[in-house]
């Protein structure tokens, strides 16, 4: 009696087994028949700057690091005062690299001997100004200022131009999924996903490492240009 029972559970599992196979192959062949398309593209919208960011910075070696040190922060406070003379907050005002390094003398590589130091004190200063960026360069170095890394460009509230960029790229998006659609002979369906990368365009720069005693620095903004990209996979119908 037990053999018979067993029997009978085998044969029952065995007969539903395919009916379960058959469901799960059935919504697989229907996943794999619904046909996509994955398209992109790229709108841009250019705006005006309206900040910058220089930094600038003051160089200092001597003997001893003491008189480096000295020296360095002799140089850095006509700095700030050139700064805030420039109308410059003091809370734009950031220090953003310091540091104090022996310098060698290699002519004997097993037993190199220290020289002096050198002490590098870097710091940026943001304004909304954009004419004054000239002028505050010219007091920068005037009041000791021996090294400038460069100035840069940047936009506050990119906001409209993203979008201006967005609506670009998703219309080009759409347009080249329709005539793709059309050469193939299928009907152009829903939208199934949007993925979207954006960035802005490179930042003019300017370098300098001169006193000007004559017409102040001339700076030109110019224009930045954003980027949106768009990746959309729309459905296709038969």
């Amino acid at each position: 009696m037990k053999k018979i029972i067993l029997i009978t559970a085998s044969i029952f599992a065995m007969s539903c087994s395919p009916v379960s196979a058959h469901d799960n192959t059935s919504a697989m062949h229907t996943e794999m028949s619904q046909g996509k398309l994955y398209v992109s593209a790229t709108g841009q919208a250019a705006q005006a700057p309206d900040q910058a960011s220089v930094s600038a910075g003051v160089v200092t070696q001597a003997p001893t690091a003491g008189d480096a040190m000295r020296q360095n922060a002799s140089q850095m406070t006509s700095a700030f005062a050139a700064l805030k003379k420039a109308g410059i907050e003091a809370r734009n005002i950031t220090t953003s690299q310091m540091s104090l390094q022996p310098q060698y003398d290699y002519q004997d590589r097993k037993a190199p001997r220290i020289t002096g130091y050198e002490v590098r004190n870097t710091v940026s200063a943001k304004t909304y100004d954009l004419e004054q960026i000239g002028p505050m360069l010219d007091a920068l170095v005037n009041a000791g200022v021996n090294n400038i890394n460069g100035v840069n460009f940047s936009i506050r509230d990119a906001k409209s131009a993203k979008d201006k960029a967005r609506l670009d790229a998703i219309a080009q998006a759409r347009e080249k999924a329709q005539n793709m659609a059309k050469a193939a002979g299928v009907k152009l369906g829903k939208v199934l996903e949007i993925r979207e990368n954006s960035n802005a365009g490179p930042q003019p720069s300017m370098y300098m490492a001169r006193s000007m005693d004559v017409a102040s620095t001339p700076i030109s903004a110019g224009e930045q240009t954003l980027s949106v990209t768009v990746n959309i996979t729309y459905a296709l119908e038969q």
